[in-house]
This record gives structure tokens, sequence and C-alpha cells, in this order.
């Protein structure tokens, strides 16, 4: 077939029409310019891509709560409506995320994530990206994107565009309103943030250890353009001088597919149940598209899905994912040459190869109206990029061998340009089997376990991560070499030798080998690796690089496994009432297992100080009774919770079982409480840390676990909402918790200081909720049709002017307690507030 040469625009212009009235471009916008595109991936037939003849229409009609529903004839304008309605909804966060991963904080923001306090953390970050190449591989595989792909993209820039050039920068939410850095995005601009996003649990933390990464004999980060003056890597270095953790939001889900075994109908079932932050890059936002005869999914997505619904449902299928144990990522020790003194060729097959040098560019803003220009350069093998852990992953000399050693970093989703086309596959999924199609075809959902379940009840779990696919004879040999068993371990990172390329992967693991269980009871996740998706099929044999097998659960697991285990209310079969119960119902796996062994214990040592960990003498009755009146859930009335959950902070850190873990039982073990000093011990610990805040020990949850959003400015609104809800420590399946480190984006926000190794905060007077369950829903199918409930338990928008900027979060406030979802038309149509015909021409 004939290569397709399209010319295209940014911003499809100017004719609309509406039930409302909307403010106009105005004159002198002036839409960003887009190359021409050379399509050599042509989609096939009966999904149209473009637009005809360059015109998109899009009609939008929101529903209560503020859920956009998108109908179009065509990909292209499907993107166009979608990509409009999020932008009124949260385009502070995806301009943010676009300057982000374009290395542009710097020009924009300063050096500095903190103002003015050194931490040079938007310099470090510019050139981090710069370094893996993000915006590079956007502009060069563009055209390897399917015609689909290139449709939804193009389609869903121009949408957000028209939203900015209609509504005007100055009035626009206020977190961003009038910022320079606020301006129409390109289609590379949101390949650019798919890029980024992709490598969120992998090579975008190792940012810092690639700006520490120079030659032995260098000293500089890197140097002013105009001056030569270098940039200290000394302060720098203090801050990234260990491992960097993959998962620094701490994302987690649930997720249960119920097939036809344990359904009451019959019929499929699903729980979609992820946890991740409230504020920044990682919100989901909510919304239906239609492409009538073509495409119908509800659901949710992660900003910049340019309508695609990463958790959702259609007609047939159901899907969900969770935050999957895989290593994305693998680090290779490269063996330098010794013969080149700089440190820059590494011994290859018993060759010398040289290093790939890299010339980098930012410009950073010095002032209201100035800049500096700052070049370094990275160092690159086949492996991948050089990266440097100060004392740890070193270049040049070895603190374990005593060798010259360099590390590199080989990241699975560098590139990854089959994220589009996977989740289009999923939303068009008829089946089961043409579900798990996709991940024959694709490795496009980057780090997620998937569930799905259909609406005949067959049930599916895969992990589908891009896994690198290292050879089973280089996993033979690296399994029995004792000096990368130990790096690894003592690393947590897997670590492989990169002097043979027998250790080079070959791209990523393919579907086959990756594990995978079909049932027609159930599969599960909640975080724990593959092996007990299903407790009556254990998982084995697969790459050790998918994670553990045989491992201990986590008590959220153990939660989950318990209450499948107990069935539903139908002869132990589960209605959607069941599922909805399950996700809300704020139960605590360790409550269930310790309590009343606890409040035993703590009753018999009555008044008797004991010492807690700070050396202190505590009377632990106060906490003992607080912890009798308590009912063992993390509900807004429950009295006591706040003591146990401190108990469980510390118990978690030592826990004291009777029975111990036995990998022949992982659903049962370990279990009884050890009744002995250490267990009063955690417990006088949790009471003094209480009232050292300034809290009684006996506040019900609701009085001291709250949800305060900040102003735009970035100061708390003093807004507390109470919330309701358990936390990973004690074993809770519906998770909330105090996340105060970075979220990803540069918006203002307030934070509370937790005292340590705690979620408590003595400022904020108890739990300020940040993070957990966000897009959560239990639905069904059923001969009518799907049937689902569910939340977005932050609300639509980011927009604190919005309607729908605090609606479903005061609703959850109020009580936990889900809404109702709408699928069919009619449904829809009964439930419109706001309806909005987009039109427009897009020149290709």
């Amino acid at each position: 077939m004939a290569k397709q040469h399209f010319k295209r625009s940014l911003l499809a212009t100017l004719v609309t029409s509406s039930t409302l009235v909307l403010v106009g471009c105005g004159d002198g916008y002036d839409p960003a310019p887009v190359d021409d595109v050379v399509i050599t991936n042509p989609a096939p037939t009966g999904l149209i891509s473009f637009a005809p003849n360059g015109q998109l229409a899009a009609d939008i009609t929101w529903t209560d709560y503020g859920v956009p529903y998108v109908n179009a004839e065509n990909l292209e304008s499907l993107g166009y409506g979608v990509g409009y309605a999020f932008a009124r909804d949260n385009i502070c966060i995806l301009a943010d995320q676009v300057i982000k991963f374009n290395s542009q904080r710097s020009m924009y923001l300063g050096p500095d994530r903190v103002p003015g306090s050194g931490d040079s953390d938007n310099i470090v970050n510019d050139f981090g990206f710069l370094a893996l190449g993000i915006r590079d591989n956007a502009e060069q595989g563009f055209d390897q994107l399917s015609e689909h792909s290139q449709a939804l993209i193009t389609g869903y820039a121009a949408g957000y565009n028209r939203y900015l050039a209609d509504t005007g920068v100055d009035h626009i939410d206020p977190q961003c309103a009038g910022q320079p850095w606020v301006q129409p995005i390109t289609p590379i601009d949101l390949v650019t943030y798919a890029q980024g996003v992709a490598l969120l649990p992998g090579a975008a933390n190792f940012t810092g250890p690639l700006f520490l990464a120079v030659p032995p004999s260098e000293t500089s980060g890197a140097t002013n353009k105009a001056t030569g003056e270098g940039l200290a890597l000394s302060p720098i270095a203090a801050q990234h001088a260990t491992i960097p953790d993959t998962n620094p939001t701490e994302s987690g889900s649930n997720g249960w597919a119920i097939g036809k075994d344990l359904s009451a109908t019959g019929q499929g079932m699903l729980i979609a149940n992820p946890h991740f932050p409230h504020t920044g890059n990682q919100r989901f936002w909510q919304f239906g598209v239609e492409i009538p005869g073509e495409l119908k999914v509800v659901g949710g997505s992660l900003s910049g899905m340019p309508g695609i619904v990463n958790i959702g449902f259609n007609e047939n299928v159901a899907w969900t994912h969770t935050f999957s144990t895989a290593s994305r990522f693998t680090l290779h020790r490269l063996t330098l040459d010794p013969e080149v003194p700089q440190g820059t060729s590494y011994v290859l097959d018993g060759e010398s190869v040289p290093m790939t040098k890299k010339y980098h560019e930012i410009q950073v803003a010095t002032g209201p109206d100035s800049f500096m220009t700052l070049q370094r350069s990275s160092y690159h093998s086949e492996f991948g990029p050089i990266i440097v852990v100060p004392n740890t992953l070193t270049w040049g000399n070895d603190p374990f061998t005593g060798g010259q050693v360099a590390y590199a970093l080989h990241d699975a989703n560098l590139p990854n340009f089959e994220l589009f086309d996977h989740w289009l596959g999923m939303n068009r999924a008829d089946s089961i089997d043409s579900y798990k199609q996709t991940f024959v075809d694709y490795t496009g959902t980057v780090f997620n376990n998937a569930m799905a379940v259909d609406k005949d009840g067959n049930a599916f779990f895969t992990d589908g991560s891009s896994v690198p696919n290292i050879v089973p004879e280089a996993l033979a040999a690296w399994s029995q070499n004792p000096l990368y068993q130990g790096l690894t371990q003592q690393a947590g990172l897997f670590i492989f030798p990169g002097d043979e390329r027998l250790y080079l992967p070959q791209g990523t693991v393919p579907f086959a080998q990756a594990p995978q269980l079909e049932r027609t009871d159930f599969v599960q996740n909640s975080n724990d690796s593959f092996w007990l998706t299903n407790p009556a099929a254990p998982i084995s044999g697969v790459s050790p690089l998918w994670g553990p097998v045989g491992n201990e659960q986590s008590f959220r697991s153990r939660m989950g496994q318990k209450m499948l285990a107990q069935g539903g209310s139908v002869d132990g079969k589960f209605t959607r009432e069941d599922l909805m119960d399950r996700l809300i119902n704020n139960r605590a796996w360790l409550s269930e297992a310790v309590l009343a062994d606890l409040v035993e214990h703590c009753q018999a040592r009555g008044t008797t100080p004991v010492m807690s960990a700070t050396g202190t003498s505590v009377d632990i009755s106060t906490g003992c009774q607080a912890l009798a009146q308590f009912d063992g859930r993390m509900n807004l009335d429950s009295v006591g919770a706040m003591m146990f959950r401190e108990f469980a902070t510390e118990f978690r850190r030592q826990p004291q079982w009777q029975v111990a873990y036995d990998p022949a039982q992982p659903v049962t073990t370990p279990h009884t409480l050890a009744q002995n000093a250490i267990v009063l011990q955690q417990l006088a610990t949790a009471q003094e840390r209480i009232e050292n805040a300034g809290l009684a020990v006996d506040a019900p949850l609701g009085a001291v676990q709250f949800v305060e959003r900040s102003l735009p400015n970035g100061q708390p609104s003093g807004q507390k909402l109470p919330w309701g809800g358990a936390n990973n420590v004690e074993g809770g399946f519906n998770v909330f918790r105090s996340n105060m480190s970075n979220d990803g984006t540069a918006l203002p926000r307030h934070t509370y200081p937790l005292l340590p190794g705690s979620d408590l905060s003595a400022a904020a007077g108890g739990y300020h909720i940040t993070y957990g369950s966000s897009w959560m829903f239990a639905m069904e199918f059923t001969d009518e049709g799907p049937v689902a409930n569910g939340l977005l338990s932050y609300s639509q928008a980011s927009d604190s002017r919005s309607d729908h900027y605090l609606d479903q979060t005061l609703l959850y406030s109020a009580e936990p307690q889900l809404r109702t979802l709408h699928f069919q038309q009619e449904d829809i149509a009964a439930a419109a507030v706001e309806q909005l015909s987009l039109t427009g021409e897009s020149v290709r």
C-alpha cells in the first residue's frame, strides 16, 4: 500500500454550535504547526481513523457529576471531543506534564523544584529526560504509530487546543492561569508525554543517577555555555545517594474478575479499585465514548489518554489493572576497558566498545526575563544510558570488587509505541479471546497486571508489563553467579552482567511466556505477585523478572482472598451489591486476625506501665480501652481505629505471630498473635505517638481522618472533609493514606509534616488523605447490558471553580458510597445536564 501523506494542523478551527453559548476563539490565535506526517502503518478497515474531508465533529453530553460522553463518527473527532472535555476539567495537569517531559521546566520555572532551595531538581529532571531521549523517540517514532493512534492523538491535541483558545489562558484554572508555560500542544507533545508515563515505574526514577553519570575524571554535572562555569555535583549527589524507589507514590490497586461459577447470575462481574494519588499526574478522569456500531466504552483513564479507556467496560468485556511486581528494567554492570583511562569504553564479548556520547542543552530561567544555557553530555552503551548512584552503582572503582566498572540502565519501555493500540484493542474487545489477543499483538500496558471478564463469565489474568526478555541461557547463568545474586539482593533491583551480548535483552518477554490464567470462578490481584492469582491454581515457571513465587502475602491481599473465600450472599455466589459492599465495607484484615487477642493481652497488663520504643513509660490502659471499643472496621464512627492503625504501623515493622508463614499454606499463614512484651511495647509506642500529637486515643476515625484540598495558590483550604477508609498497614481493602511526597507536578499544593514512621500528622490534627481508592466501580453484565456503580473519589475536575471539583468527594465523605454509572444511551440522555456539538476543520 502506498504511503499516505497528511498535513495536519493542531487546532480544528472555529465552527462551533452548541446548546450553550461558548466564547469564540477570537482573532489572532495562531495554532502551532505540525510537520508532514508519513503514515507507514495503515489501520484495518471498519473503524474510521481520520475525519473525512477534515471535518471534525463531536457531540459531548455531560451528565451528573460532570461526566462527559463523547459521540463521534471517527477516531480523530472522538479524540477532539475527549481532549476538549478533559482540558475543561484538568488543563493545568497536562500542561505541566508537557513541559516536564519536554525538558522545559527549568526554562519556565527556574532551576529548583522548591524555588530558592538549591535542589536543582528541575535541571536534573530536564537533563535526565533528554538523556533518555523521549522527545527524540516521539519525533522519530510518530510515523510508526498506527493510523488509529495518530488520529486519536491528533484529534485530542486539537480538542485540548480548542478549549485553550476558546477560554483564553488568562481564564483557565487559576492554578495555571496566565502562565507562559500553558501553550497549545502538538501530537508530538502527547507522544512524548506518553513515553514519559511509560517510564514512571522505571527509568523516570533515575533522572538523578543519569545526571550524576559523568566519567571518573570529571566533577561537573553541567556547564554554563556562556561562562564555562560548572554546576557542582556534590550537593546533587547527596540527594541521590540511594537506589531510586521505582514506585515512589506507592501505586497500588485491587482487581477482581468474577466468572460465571461465582456470579449469582452466571454472567461476568468485575471490581476495579486502583489506589492512586489524588493530586498530580496520576489522577484518573471518567468519561464515555461511542462511535456508533464500532466502539462504545465507559470508564476512566489517566491524564492525556487520547480517547481511550484504561479501566472500564463495553457491552461485552470489562477490565481493570493493578500495579505489578514485574521489573520493567534491568541494570547491567559493564567492565571498563583499562586501556582507555577516561573510562568511556567497556569490554563486550572480549572487544573494547566506546560509549556513545550525546550532547544536551537546556535553558534555565535566572530571573523574570533572563536565562542561561546549560550544557552537558550523557553516555550510552549498547545496554542503555550510564547511571551513577554514589558508593553503590559507581562509574570507576567498584566498591564491591575493586575493578573498574560502570552501570547501564535498560528500560523495556524505552521506547514503547504500542500503548494506544493496546488500550484501544481492549476497548474494542468482544470476548475474553479477543481481549487476550491484544496481549499477543501488543505490549502496551507497561506496568500492569490485567484482569478482565466477559459477559459469558470467562475471567482472565495476565501480567501485561513490559519485561526485558533475558534469554533462558543468560538467566540460568546469572542465577548461578554469586556476585550478581549478591548485587541484585543488595540493590533490590535486577543486576546482570554487561560484558556479554548474551545478557542484552531481546525486546520484551512475549505474551506466551508471561504469567496468565483463565478461570470461570475468579482471578484477582492486590499487588502481590502473579502466583496466587487464584490459590486453586498457582502460577509458576516464568522468568524471575515477573516477581517472586512462594512469597508471603500482604495483609491487603489476604483481606481480598478472605472475602473471596467467604463468597457472596446467594448460595455463596456474588451479586453486584455484594461487590459494592466488598469495595467500601472498610474491613481490615489485621483487626480480624488479632484484635480479640490484642485486647485480652493489654487488659491483662492493666495499668502497669510499659516502656515504649522511645524509652518512655506509658500506661497503656487508655489505649486498651479504646481498642476494646473498636468495631474492627475503618468507618467514620469507628472508635479506636486510630489506636489500632498506629499499633498496626508498629506491628508491620516487627510482626509477632505464633504461627509463622508457610509457603504451602499461603492464604492462612502466618496467624495468631503472639501475646508477648514486644506487642505491649508496640501498643505503648502507638499510644505515645497519638498523645504527643495532641489527639485522643478514642477519637472516632472521622474526627481525625480527612480530605482537605489546596487553594489555587497551594495554601490549605481549611475545609476538612471526614473520610472513612482503611490503610495498607491494617490490611484494608479500600485503602487511603497520606502521601506528602512529590506528586509528579509542579502545581502548588499544601502538605503537612508527618510524624516519623507514621501517616499521622500533629500539624494536621490527624491523617490528611491524598492517596488511595480513586476510580472504583463494581459492575455486572446482564441480559440488558452492563450495570455498574462507582465513584471517582476526588471528583472529575482539578479546577476549583468547577461544580465538579468536590461533588463526588462530598458524596463519599458523607458516607462511603457509590453512585450509578450510566452506559445505555437512554440513561445518558436522562441524566444529561449539558450538551455541546463541537465542530471544526482539521487540515490533513
